[in-house]
């Protein structure tokens, strides 16, 4: 038995390892980078004070200036992220640094052709996306393992406490993607035992997820959040502030779309849903289909690979175990109460704060933001989105004569 353990646990760190997926972080990156090649210095001179240039107003005419460079010095992997990160985050304050009003439409060349070619190169688009924001923006600021960001828009510690707050939701996930490979591979053996310590352990990390999201509270300002830092996670595609898109010079001379920063951009859920094999609403279904594209191609192809596995209800139902059954079921039941819970975050950081804002007489914040007064940041009507996913999720609960 100790051999057949080993076994799998060697499996397990093979197959994690060729989708660029850490045993030790999940989907983050390990010990991002935080400084680009000397050449690449005019980049991260003005990505290091983004916040003051984009308070003072200042960030486009020293984009402006910024000279033409390509990615020719990149080598590395963790220097390509890095690089996408600041010129995600750039190219985010340029084009919002006067609000929603007085969106910038054309991102100009010398910022567009580097940022377009190193995302051909991540196989990721041209804007701030999941793995940018969260997966590749954090560092460990001191020998206790305190965390910090990289890089930085206007927010202060509510935007490093969303960030960071996000990143332990994607280290709590860990366990649970470990759990799928072993369930995959305890199906293929098959063994029971083994698929109901996975199934057991996938829980236990949904668990975990809600409690790590529950420090939102503690850390992120549902007002700084609402009215300083979502325009910064806010795309040109279904968002009728930039209803054209936007046109990166050199690159094209039609304006391109693309979507916001999203929570569905995450690849943890994706891959629970496929391994439990729930079957979301078309529309609920194109829209995380459409946000795969913003993941990490290895992060995207680990999706496909849990969904190509053998479906896991088939055997728990042919299996005829009730450990089996019940056991998936506390999976599903722990998944909803995940999507429940992250129901109450939105409702609390945007239906409450719009509310909030739009009564609010006097203030040192910003003005309410309009253009996606309801709607996430990917642009979905977030609520019902979510409560949609939500409720299919809460169906998919097996039952012995299904």
């Amino acid at each position: 038995m100790e051999d057949q353990k080993q076994n799998l646990k060697k499996i397990v760190s093979l197959s994690l390892r060729s989708f660029h997926i850490s045993e030790e972080y999940g989907f983050l990156l390990p010990e991002p980078l935080k400084e680009l090649p000397e050449p690449y210095k005019p980049w991260m001179e003005i990505a290091n004070q983004l916040p003051h240039l984009i308070e003072n107003h200042q960030l486009r005419a020293h984009v402006n200036k910024m000279p033409l460079l390509d990615c020719h010095f990149l080598k590395s992997y963790r220097e390509q992220r890095l690089a996408h990160l600041v010129l995600s985050f750039i190219t985010m304050g340029y084009v919002w640094q006067e609000g929603e009003t007085q969106p910038e439409e054309v991102l100009p060349r010398n910022l567009a052709l580097p940022f377009v070619e190193v995302s051909e190169i991540l196989g990721l688009p041209p804007i701030l996306v999941h793995s940018d924001l969260v997966l590749a923006n954090w560092t460990k600021r001191d020998p206790d393992r305190n965390l910090d960001t990289i890089i930085s828009f206007p927010g202060g510690e509510s935007l490093r406490g969303f960030i960071l707050v996000t990143a332990l939701v994607e280290k709590a996930a860990v366990p649970g993607i470990q759990a799928l490979v072993q369930a995959v591979n305890a199906i293929l053996q098959p063994s029971q035992d083994l698929l109901l310590q996975a199934l057991q352990q996938l829980r236990g990390s949904m668990e975990d997820i809600t409690k790590a999201l529950a420090q939102m509270h503690d850390y992120v300002d549902p007002d700084i959040f609402y009215a300083v830092i979502r325009i910064f996670l806010s795309g040109w595609k279904d968002n009728p502030a930039m209803p054209v898109g936007l046109i990166y010079e050199g690159v094209s001379a039609e304006p391109l779309k693309y979507s916001g920063g999203s929570a569905a951009q995450s690849t943890v859920l994706h891959a629970f849903d496929e391994f439990l094999g729930i079957r979301h609403s078309k529309e609920s279904a194109d829209f995380l289909c459409r946000m795969r594209n913003y993941m990490p191609p290895s992060h995207k192809a680990f999706i496909e690979e849990i969904q190509s596995a053998p479906p896991l209800r088939e055997y728990i139902l042919s299996s005829g175990d009730c450990q089996l059954l019940t056991a998936y079921n506390q999976c599903i039941e722990a998944l909803a109460k995940v999507r429940s819970y992250h129901i109450s975050v939105v409702t609390k950081y945007l239906i409450t704060a719009a509310a909030k804002a739009k009564v609010r007489k006097s203030s040192h914040l910003p003005g309410p933001p309009k253009a996606l007064e309801e709607r996430g940041t990917g642009g979905t009507s977030i609520l019902s989105f979510l409560k949609s996913v939500r409720d299919t999720t809460l169906e998919s609960v097996l039952h012995q004569s299904s």
